[in-house]
């Protein structure tokens, strides 16, 4: 896959994961992620931040030295920026 196509899977995991779809995060990559795509789209998408916040600490609980700070997420390469996470799944949830 490639970087556009990991983004896009990345986007559609935390979309499902904001409707109440995954209940919990299937691993450290995406936990760290849905922790930081709740704190970005929480002012404009309250109840879907809750959901990602929800799906990632319930594997924190069971992973709590797996939770790194939002710098590390980005210098992992998680993410490719803050701003461009919060535009890419604003426009997944506002769309559905």
């Amino acid at each position: 896959m490639d970087a556009r196509e990991v983004e896009a899977a990345m986007l559609a995991r935390c979309a499902a994961a904001a409707r109440g779809a995954m209940a919990v995060a299937n691993d450290q990559r995406d936990a760290n992620v849905f922790r930081l795509a709740a704190m970005v789209v929480q002012s404009r998408f309250p109840f879907e931040s809750a959901g990602l916040m929800q799906a990632s600490e319930l594997y924190f609980m069971q992973h709590p030295d797996e939770k790194l700070a939002p710098a590390d997420v980005v210098r992992n390469g998680w993410v490719s920026s803050l701003p461009r996470l919060r535009d890419m799944l604003s426009f997944q949830l506002h769309r559905h």
